[in-house]
């Protein structure tokens, strides 16, 4: 039966303390801190930032993290990742969501942290807002790497998926603004051997949780926002109570 944990804390300070090569693969979606000119910009609430508006819905809370420039944004990302790179196995896998705004930087920081880079995944959102006059933002983008050398073993995984984001209306809700479509996180988890360890420093709302239980994985989840680390901690273990059914 696959076991899980989730801690509440600054991602960088559990990464300190976990055992080198103890994960399989790191698969997350950390704050991309994009967007905006101003510094108001980047210190405003993230709620009314990626949704442009004032609604409490509990999946609109405001998250930690989201405030850095350019050049801290970049810093940060390779003080992590190094970290990251040094807990999981040789040959482990880097799974990592950004944006357009933030992609070179995203795939340097893989780099400069001294992960492979292996290449870019777009996700296309079919029910993006269009503009006039501009092209339509569809897409975010799956950055991933690799511990070293890897080998041609495991499943053959999607180039590219098309999935909208959760809704507030679907079926048990939305739980976080930048939320990720489970079927699309059950896809990439998959990079992680059957029976191995998927660790995600910034679990938000528990997805890459629930994808790794449902799909015969370990996981470990670090979430520095209390409301998040919470709802997170409910979701995986939702996940994890018919699995437990089936083992028994």
């Amino acid at each position: 039966m696959p076991t899980w944990e989730l801690h509440q804390r600054d991602a960088l300070a559990h990464l300190a303390s976990m055992d080198t090569g103890s994960v399989d693969a790191v698969i997350t979606d950390p704050p991309y801190s994009s967007g905006g000119m101003m510094r108001g910009d980047r210190t405003g609430n993230t709620r009314v930032k990626y949704t442009g508006s004032k609604t409490e819905l509990p999946s609109a809370l405001d998250f930690a993290g989201d405030n850095r420039d350019g050049h801290g944004w970049a810093y940060w990302m390779t003080l992590w990742l190094s970290e990251a790179l040094r807990v999981t196995t040789v040959g482990g896998a880097l799974v990592m969501f950004t944006d357009w705004r933030q992609l070179p930087t995203a795939t340097d920081s893989i780099q400069a942290g001294g992960w492979v880079w292996r290449g870019v995944v777009p996700w296309i959102k079919p029910d993006a807002r269009p503009q006039r006059g501009r092209f339509t933002q569809s897409a975010e983008f799956v950055v991933w790497g690799t511990a070293g050398p890897r080998g041609l073993v495991g499943d053959t995984l999607p180039g590219y998926y098309h999935a909208r984001v959760p809704r507030n209306n679907d079926p048990g809700g939305r739980h976080h603004i930048t939320e990720k479509p489970l079927d699309v996180m059950r896809s990439l988890v998959r990079i992680c051997p059957d029976g191995g360890t998927v660790l995600d420093p910034f679990a938000g709302a528990g997805t890459t949780g629930r994808a790794a239980l449902l799909e015969g994985r370990r996981f470990i989840g670090c979430e520095i926002t209390e409301h998040y680390a919470e709802v997170s901690r409910q979701r995986i273990a939702e996940a994890a109570e018919p699995l437990d059914h089936m083992s028994t």
